[in-house]
């Protein structure tokens, strides 16, 4: 099956490979781009490092690495190991089960550097401040809504070539939508099986309609287990 991929490189060329080995081929349709801001860090002693994304992370970023890394997952745990943290501590995917592991493990009042991006819910910040902790947050990233889809992907989703559509969040499933839109593709991009990692992430195509299923946790290994359903 061919499978519309949204994500921005490097993600997208990880996920191409994942369906490639699934016998799946990706359609690489970016919403956005993404890149680093060269925010400033803000001042004052820290406790310990939050993030949310494998972005988060740059090998001049000016961060402290003697200090622990709560990360949201495994592959921005490997980013933040890669930019020279040895001290890292994963959660179990998305920004609540983080917040639970830091309400776990680090003693409060304790102050965290929360390298964030820029476009983003604040739930991660929201719940620490209501645990007690200081939130300190740098938007060290930036995903840049992109201005149009590649004419190869268009021309796949305009013949029926693509079966299905896969969605990380609820701000690039609402891009995916825009983007179809002004593509003149939107009526074959709602015809398609949108497999998404939330319902959070579904909200904007249930909106208009579009078939969705929902990965039964938040990560991309249950995400591409959907398509095992796909005909």
């Amino acid at each position: 099956m061919r499978v519309l991929v949204t994500r921005a490189d490097p993600d997208a060329e990880r996920t191409a490979e994942a369906l490639a080995r699934l016998g799946h081929e990706a359609v690489r349709a970016p919403v956005t781009v993404v890149g680093r801001t060269g925010a400033a860090l803000p001042g004052g002693r820290c406790d310990a490092v939050a993030a949310t994304s494998h972005h988060a992370f740059a090998a001049d970023d000016g961060v402290e690495r003697g200090l622990p890394v709560f990360a949201v997952g495994s592959r921005t745990a490997a980013a933040a190991r890669a930019a020279g943290f040895t001290d890292v501590r994963i959660g179990t995917g998305d920004a609540s089960g983080l917040a639970a592991l830091l309400r776990l493990t680090l003693p409060r009042p304790a102050r965290l550097l929360y390298l964030a991006g820029r476009d983003r819910k604040p739930v991660l910040e929201d719940a620490l401040v209501a645990a007690g902790y200081g939130v300190a947050v740098a938007e060290v990233y930036a995903a840049e809504p992109a201005a149009s889809w590649p004419e190869p992907a268009v021309a796949a989703l305009r013949s029926g070539a693509v079966g299905a559509a896969l969605h990380y969040s609820r701000r690039s499933a609402a891009l995916a939508m825009a983007l179809a839109d002004a593509a003149g593709a939107g009526d074959a991009f709602l015809r398609l099986r949108h497999l998404c990692l939330s319902a959070d992430a579904a909200e904007p195509l249930r909106d208009r309609g579009a078939g969705i299923e929902v990965a039964n946790r938040p990560d991309e290994d249950a995400l591409l287990a959907l398509l095992a359903g796909a005909a």
